[in-house]
């Protein structure tokens, strides 16, 4: 049995608590507790069975030595039956890989690396972040910590933290390694034995779970979600996407992995944090602002809410964090009739070169290309998945390989048969060649390959259709590019120009780079039916330092091949554009938000200001007879026109978020 929708509006209670703190869980109120939490809209709150100091916070009697040893009371049961009590849901907390006090007493338990030595925190540094090995006796010990839990305490949900493959040299591993045919001083079979470890762990803890409690809701946490996950998604109920702009994830991280894991089938729920920085950060806040941007895009691109927080050591709650929550988090319930259900309405797919990666390496979670063409698109307001090569791509019209896809034969005919039923194709740079590098597998492209292109920095010269916007003239592309021949059939849209030699200590000219020498040598764009290749890194370049002619041109490209996006505006680069479908009640939700993140600080990104935008025009592709235009959930009704099977009208004002409902009248 599934267990239920998740809720909209969760926190995540941190309570990673030292043991050299007294009166732990002294001020623990319930009833301020709940009632702070009801004041802040709160419907599901996660709080902790155990810590990452190793350290549990029930009554447990079957590991009474790992009772926090200044815990005053029953403190995970409390909260669970006040919470219950008044109509909110408690999953409840428990590290995996991470346990101070494990650490110390089971040193044989640790992850080891090639060398013998334990992998994370040194041993006199502060931390709990030494790993521990699931495959020694750690794993009996988590096994019936769970069924304690599952049993005693009437949760609704597990969190499991840090569950990630490990690169182990530890006995059980070299053992078990040697039993399947490995050779544990081989580091490629390492991590391949750590990724099929972690998977093999996840199953079998997920189906533990099950036995116990067939409706808890079951999540495994590493910081993202992404391609390796696929295959062992069954494992999970539901993903959860922690991303903490302020907190090393960045205002990129979260788009890029919800676009990706939103494909995957099952609910997708959002952390973000009440920290100014990250976790663990007390007495801290972040701005209004940022809060409602974060939140407000996790429901524009179709995930639930989740905010967190860090319990101070005496149980306390704090109201002046929550009337923070809660001010955000009231507009968040007055919203969610439009986002229940709501499924993201797309053009677009964008091949992430995360999937190509081999899964038992860790990969990039932000690589340059993706960061790249996540920033053009959104900034030109398209609506798109991030997908693998074992996605559908019958459900798009658009699929861009961005600068690194090696495509093999199989997915070269995949693509290819994509691009003869209809859909359009745009590559860059390496993307289309076979994985040794050799030659273009995918044949839809157009282009021979030649090799590097022997110039660097050199220029295009764009024209026409393709140049749109762009003064008539050579446009410097600073990253090295390829050489390549258009094929019989194929339109070259624009030319390479080269500059008259490459700059070394022998010949040089000015500060950077040779100027142009005029003379065209080899394509920069090319064109073949449904299909343009660029020559360059185009994305990889916009992630390093976002020349404008860059994202003209693949837009340019982007508006031959799809003249009628889903969506279009008339406002700055800085709005940011969600549609979605609630089908059953027959309307899509256009989500409006404008919020721009500033680098006010050398580590992190802040939100302060709300800039409101006057007057937008708005034009979305309709899918049937539109019956109203409105503003929810205020109820505002808008003008609006039907021209050439696309729907306009003019947003009066925008101040932060805004959704318009375009609801459609009933089909036949």
């Amino acid at each position: 049995m599934a267990p239920p929708s998740l809720p909209f509006r969760q926190i995540h209670l941190d309570f990673h608590t030292s043991e050299h703190i007294p009166g732990v869980g002294d001020d623990f109120d319930p009833e301020e507790f709940v009632q702070t939490l009801k004041r802040a809209h709160v419907n599901s709150i996660t709080c902790f069975a155990r810590c990452h100091h190793g350290w549990i916070y029930f009554d447990t009697k079957l590991h009474p030595e790992r009772r926090h040893p200044r815990l005053s009371r029953n403190l995970l049961k409390e909260q669970i039956e006040v919470c219950h009590a008044h109509g909110i849901r408690v999953p409840v907390y428990t590290s995996i890989q991470w346990d101070h006090y494990t650490a110390n007493a089971h040193p044989e338990w640790l992850v080891l690396d090639e060398k013998g030595a334990p992998r994370g925190t040194p041993l006199f540094e502060p931390g709990f972040y030494r790993y521990l090995c699931v495959n020694s006796p750690y794993r009996d010990f988590l096994k019936a910590h769970v069924r304690e839990i599952a049993e005693t305490l009437p949760i609704d949900g597990f969190f499991f933290d840090i569950v990630q493959p490990q690169d182990c040299s530890c006995r059980y591993c070299r053992r078990l390694m040697e039993e399947a045919g490995l050779d544990p001083a081989n580091a490629a079979h390492r991590r391949q034995f750590g990724l099929r470890t972690i998977n093999e762990f996840k199953r079998e803890m997920s189906q533990f779970v099950r036995e116990l409690l067939p409706d808890a809701s079951i999540f495994y946490n590493a910081g993202h979600i992404g391609p390796r996950h696929r295959a062992v998604a069954d494992a999970y109920t539901h993903f959860e996407i922690e991303s903490l702009p302020s907190g090393g994830w960045g205002y990129l991280h979260f788009p890029i992995a919800m676009r990706y894991a939103r494909t995957l089938g099952i609910e997708c729920l959002s952390h973000t944090g009440k920290f100014h920085t990250s976790w663990g950060d007390f007495h801290s806040f972040k701005n209004q602002a940022a809060l409602e941007y974060e939140c407000f895009r996790m429901l524009a691109m179709g995930a639930k809410c989740l905010v967190g927080d860090q319990l101070h050591p005496r149980g306390k709650i704090d109201p002046y964090v929550y009337d923070l929550i809660g001010a955000v988090y009231a507009q968040v319930e007055e919203k969610e009739p439009w986002c229940q259900g709501a499924r993201p309405l797309v053009d677009i797919a964008v091949m992430t070169p995360e999937a190509f990666v081999s899964p038992d390496q860790t990969a990039e979670r932000l690589s340059p290309p993706i960061c790249g063409v996540t920033r053009m698109l959104e900034e030109g307001a398209h609506q798109f998945d991030i997908v693998d090569h074992e996605a559908d791509l019958s459900r798009y019209r658009v699929l861009v390989l961005p600068d690194v896809i090696p495509v093999t034969e199989d997915l070269a005919r995949k693509i290819d048969q994509f691009v003869e039923n209809g859909g359009a194709l745009i590559a860059s740079y390496r993307s289309g060649l076979c994985p040794e590098g050799t030659g273009f597998t995918l044949q839809s492209l157009g282009v021979e390959w030649v090799g590097e292109a022997p110039f660097s920095p050199d220029f295009v010269l764009p024209k026409d259709e393709i140049g749109r916007g762009l003064a008539p003239t050579e446009h410097v592309m600073y990253l090295r590019g390829a050489e390549v021949r258009p094929q019989p059939g194929a339109e070259v849209l624009a030319e390479v120009i080269i500059p008259y030699f490459n700059r070394t200590y022998k010949h040089f000219c000015s500060h950077r780079h040779t100027p142009s020498s005029g003379e065209p040598a080899y394509p920069g764009i090319v064109r073949k039916g449904r299909a343009i290749y660029f020559a360059h890194p185009i994305f990889t370049q916009y992630d390093q330092n976002a020349p404008r002619w860059c994202k003209r041109l693949f837009l340019n490209a982007l508006e031959m091949l799809l003249p009628d996006p889903l969506v279009r505006h008339q406002g700055p680069s800085t709005l940011e554009v969600h549609v979605a479908a609630q089908p059953e009640k027959g309307r899509w939700i256009v989500h409006a938000l404008h919020y721009i993140p500033e680098r006010r600080s050398r580590s992190l990104d802040v939100i302060e200001d709300i800039i409101p935008l006057h007057d937008v025009r708005f034009s979305l592709r309709a899918s049937g007879r539109v019956r109203g235009v409105r503003c929810v959930p205020q109820g505002t009704q808008l003008s609006f026109e039907e021209r050439d099977g696309r729907i306009e009208w003019v947003l009066p004002r925008l101040e932060g978020h805004q959704m318009v409902e375009v609801a459609f009248e009933p089909a036949g």
